[in-house]
């Protein structure tokens, strides 16, 4: 017996179950019937002939029709889904890597205070004086000027160094 490996392109075709009807096909052109009887049996006037019920399934057997008509091997119900798929889909994509999504969650360790680390204190930084107004205006001024040649220079280890060249008033 002569076995084949079938390629995975291949095994997307649809089975012809009824002439050139696949499934999907036949399963839209049998959910009137089954629609047909429902609104036959369950809106007034109850088991006998209307008109608008005649009219209702009329109109639902000529959509399911049009939806079970192929075009470019899928039909179109299954282009209303491509569609629909595409057109509800979020128009922007924002990445932010600092996002908790999809990351493992790791409880904290718990912390044991012992003796030896209570004896040492946080460090403290000191923040130097605040300057005035007018030199605050000053230094942005002398910022904003592009003769100063103002640049910011990071260092292999991550320092960041402000360059700026002096300007003569």
């Amino acid at each position: 017996m002569k076995t084949t490996v079938v390629p995975a392109q291949v095994t997307t075709i649809e089975d012809k179950i009824m002439g050139s009807l696949g499934f999907s096909q036949l399963l839209l052109l049998i959910v009137p019937i089954f629609i047909g009887a429902g609104v036959y049996v369950m809106l007034p006037p109850f088991m006998s002939g209307s008109v608008y019920k005649y009219v209702a399934i009329g109109i639902v057997t000529v959509f399911c029709c049009l939806l079970a008509i192929r075009i470019k091997d899928k039909i179109i119900a299954q282009w209303l889904v491509v569609i629909l798929r595409y057109n509800l889909r979020p128009k922007f994509y924002l990445f932010n890597k600092n996002s908790n999504a999809f990351r493992e969650q790791h409880a904290a360790p718990p912390h044991e205070p012992d003796e030896s680390s209570q004896s040492i204190q946080p460090k403290t930084y000191s923040v130097g004086p605040r300057l005035q107004l007018h030199e605050t205006a000053r230094v942005l001024a002398t910022i904003d000027n592009p003769a100063s040649k103002f640049r910011f220079e990071t260092t292999k280890k991550g320092g960041l160094h402000v360059r700026l060249t002096e300007v003569e008033e």
